[in-house]
């Protein structure tokens, strides 16, 4: 599940490196995940820590993937970001120190947050997957959620 970073920053692409690394933000709607649809979860590309759940997100219209909330709120930390004349909260994860994106005070639900995320900072793990990924305990959360939907 989790991966020795050294080695995992060494396989990632020029756009997944700017983002995590150099706090970069890859184009709108030009993204992996800005309007995937499957069930799943997202984890830290360096680090494989699970971040978001596909049952949090939502279409902000934004062009990037946003969650309401994290999986686990401990596994992701926010920072005060005043780059590029704005005030706003970088989203980081913990383990990797990787730079995932903004947390926004305009979503929907009881918190009312938009987490806004840059795809190229995540990995998607279908429901399908998420045992033999390493993430079996997740996989309840997934069949909880289809018999409600019966």
């Amino acid at each position: 599940m989790t991966v020795n970073k050294e080695e995992r920053l060494k396989q990632l692409n020029r756009v997944q490196y700017e983002v995590t690394q150099k706090n970069g933000t890859e184009p709108p709607f030009q993204n992996e995940y800005w309007a995937h649809k499957e069930e799943g979860i997202y984890v830290d590309i360096v680090s494989g820590k699970p971040l978001f759940s596909s049952l949090d997100k939502f279409d902000a219209h934004c062009g990037w993937p946003s969650f309401t909330k994290p999986i686990h709120s401990v596994e992701v930390e926010e920072k005060l970001d005043t780059s590029h004349g704005m005030i706003r909260t970088e989203v980081r994860s913990k383990t990797a120190d990787s730079h995932l994106g903004h947390v926004f005070p305009d979503g929907p639900g009881p918190n009312g947050l938009r987490y806004c995320i840059n795809s190229a900072a995540l990995r998607f793990i279908p429901k399908e997957e998420l045992e033999k990924e390493g993430y079996g305990e997740y996989a309840e959360w997934f069949k909880k959620n289809s018999k409600e939907e019966d």
